[in-house]
């Protein structure tokens, strides 16, 4: 039985958890019909995007400074302008090259045959092209030779404001292989069939892992987030961008998975795995005439509300799904555009 529109939102009007979920599944599915993700090397503009995003919003959350203007010029031209700390700037850089590197694994649904979805070894990579550009100028003043990028800590960890205390120095090693062979474990659970919301919900349990161990003495928020979109682009999926207007959202996620709850995270991590497949991959992938959700079509001259309200007019071809949403073209919206400049003048 398919639920009505109103049945899929919450009292607040917003999309229930189940809806979330639905519309991911749907979303992942339409991918595949487009031909699934494409490389960075297919579509170089698309990862682009991405990688501006995110390394921004990432990078904020931890509490760099550089605005998302600032965070282009230093990534595309290697230009420092703003007149911030010489540090943000750095994690900027560092955090661009790991996602470069995270991207450049990137492939497409149903390609990955099996192997290691993700080594030890990529994790501390990961963290060391994180973090390597920044250390040369700011070291944690703590740190010992052994605990440079890539390394993991040699101290223990205070508890954190949400009560949740990370292992000990010497529990990190044996927890994070067991993470590691959970993350494979779940690569091959989805080559066997494992349903989408299973696998967003398991995703999400790994990820809240990840932080819980903390494995290094710095830049594992920064790290984790990478290492997700790590396994998340093997998987041919998009990768996740946690905007810095979500953190605490996504900081009490967190802390209710740590408490057991990944229900929550796994909501935040869907949302936004539809949203870049909506408004950044879908558009560019999809042709001119092929049917996609109409947020994918909205541009800074016609958002989605005004797309919206001229589908519920009629004048704007489109077609309202099952579960409320709407769905139209690039071509209807280019008649319709045309059309209403033509009543206009």
């Amino acid at each position: 039985m398919t639920n009505s529109p109103s049945s899929d939102r919450d009292p607040r009007g917003r999309l229930s958890r189940v809806a979330i979920f639905q519309r991911l599944d749907a979303a992942i599915e339409e991918l595949g019909n487009f031909g699934g993700m494409p490389t960075p090397a297919e579509a170089a503009s698309i990862w682009d995007d991405i990688w501006h995003l995110e390394a921004h919003n990432s990078t904020a959350l931890e509490g760099n400074t550089l605005v998302l203007r600032e965070v282009k010029n230093l990534l595309d031209q290697g230009r420092a302008v703003g007149g911030k700390e010489l540090k943000d700037y750095l994690e900027v850089r560092g955090y661009g090259d790991a996602a470069t590197w995270v991207y450049s694994q990137a492939r497409s649904a149903g390609d990955w045959a099996g192997d290691d979805l993700i080594t030890l070894t990529e994790v501390r990579h990961v963290h060391q092209l994180v973090m390597e550009k920044v250390w040369q100028e700011a070291p944690h003043e703590q740190a010992t030779t052994e605990e440079s990028p890539g390394g993991f800590r040699r101290h223990d960890i205070h508890p954190f404001s949400g009560g949740m205390t990370p292992p000990s120095w010497v529990d990190v090693p044996p927890q994070l292989s067991s993470w590691i062979q959970d993350a494979n474990a779940l690569g091959r659970e989805i080559n066997g069939g494992l349903l989408v919301a299973e696998r967003v919900l398991r995703l999400a349990d790994l990820h809240a892992r990840f932080e819980r161990i903390h494995p290094f003495l710095d830049g594992n928020g920064r790290t984790g987030r990478l290492v997700m979109n790590l396994i998340l682009v093997k998987l041919g999926w998009p990768p996740v961008i946690i905007f810095k207007q979500d953190r605490t959202k996504y900081l009490r996620s967190l802390d209710k998975a740590d408490k057991g709850d990944p229900g929550p995270l796994a909501e935040v991590l869907s949302r936004s795995i539809v949203d870049n497949l909506h408004r950044l991959i879908v558009p560019n992938v999809a042709g001119p005439a092929r049917l996609v959700p109409l947020e994918s079509l909205a541009s800074e001259d016609f958002s989605y509300t005004a797309l919206r309200q001229a589908a519920n007019r009629g004048r704007l071809d489109a077609s309202r799904a099952s579960d409320g949403s709407w769905r139209s073209s690039r071509h209807a919206v280019a008649r319709y555009i045309a059309s209403k400049y033509k009543r206009e003048s």
